[in-house]
């Protein structure tokens, strides 16, 4: 138990120190921007006393570094800062966002994961058959085609031909779960068809690679029936690269959810950061950015737990 203990915070030291690096690239890339920030948020025709004012209220006129690590200390607890264009509060701005962006992701990951390692195990149980080569044009498919063109051919056919569903996942404080679940569905349905297509090939993968093993020749020597030596055999044994790419999945969910709000016009935390990038909002970009970057490692590091629970060779590395 003292090695996983060691390794869990090995990991989670990796993971703080690269927060670390990206939290100083996202702060600096900003400063990195030409020209004067507070001249380009307030356009040309700003008075050199507007100006002026701004750059007090933002801080400009202290050194870089003092402005990073005053940006630092006020994310740790939580505090991001104001809202240049509305003056409120960051977290005000993107604190419901980003539980819409939660939900979005929890919807589709319910969807994706289990159809995903059911359908990986069903294509390695029949492997070289034509459902296997059907299920991997489509997952090739699926994987080539970008996140807005599956979202607007759901719209055309789904919404626009059909009248099924919503094209726009506009939501209210009063709407019901079930209501909820039907606005929310193309955009949940455009991720479950990204995300599906990798874990679907990686749990083939990881399965098809195992049945070589001699101890899943020695079992269907026995006479064992092949679904039984997939699911009480190769499985266990296929759980770590399969936890990995499921893990890697679900930060795509949460970080790579920018094209997709912005097609379906869902108030979810990637549209938050379009329309901060469109009014240079850069506490709400750089709180954004962060908050990306938080929930990718974040899940990197269970991705790295689970496997290493789930195989007894990753507690003792030679």
């Amino acid at each position: 138990m003292g090695d996983i203990t060691k390794l869990i915070a090995r990991r989670l030291g990796f993971g703080l120190l690269t927060l670390l690096v990206i939290s100083i690239i996202i702060f600096f890339m900003v400063e990195l921007l030409p020209g004067d920030i507070a001249e380009a948020v307030l356009g040309q025709g700003a008075t050199p006393e507007t100006v002026a004012a701004l750059r007090e209220q933002m801080g400009l006129n202290d050194p870089a570094l003092v402005r990073y690590f005053s940006w630092l200390g006020g994310a740790v607890v939580g505090d991001f800062g104001n809202s240049i264009v509305t003056g409120a509060r960051v977290t005000e701005v993107i604190g419901e966002r980003f539980i819409n962006t939660l939900f979005l992701a929890a919807y589709a990951a319910v969807i994706a994961v289990p159809f995903a390692v059911v359908l990986g195990i069903i294509v390695a149980l029949l492997r070289n058959t034509l459902f296997d080569r059907v299920a991997n044009v489509l997952t090739l498919t699926s994987i080539s085609s970008p996140e807005f063109f599956l979202g607007y051919i759901l719209i055309l056919y789904l919404s626009v031909k059909t009248s099924m569903f919503p094209a726009i996942a506009s939501l209210s404080s009063d709407m019901s779960f079930p209501e909820l679940l039907h606005r929310t569905f193309l955009p949940a349905l455009t991720l479950v068809l990204v995300v599906t297509a990798h874990m679907m090939r990686m749990t083939r993968a990881a399965i098809i690679n195992l049945l070589a093993s001699p101890y899943i020749e020695m079992a269907r020597l026995k006479g064992t029936p092949p679904w039984r030596v997939i699911v009480r055999h190769a499985l266990p044994n296929a759980w770590a690269p399969i936890i990995n790419v499921i893990a890697l999945n679900l930060a795509y969910l949460i970080t790579g959810v920018v094209l997709v709000e912005v097609v379906f016009v869902y108030p979810g935390i990637g549209q938050a950061l379009v329309d901060a990038v469109s009014k240079r909002d850069f506490p709400v970009v750089q709180a954004c950015c962060l908050i990306f970057a938080a929930t990718f490692i974040l899940l990197n590091l269970a991705a790295d737990v689970g496997a290493i629970l789930t195989n007894p060779r990753l507690r003792h590395p030679k």
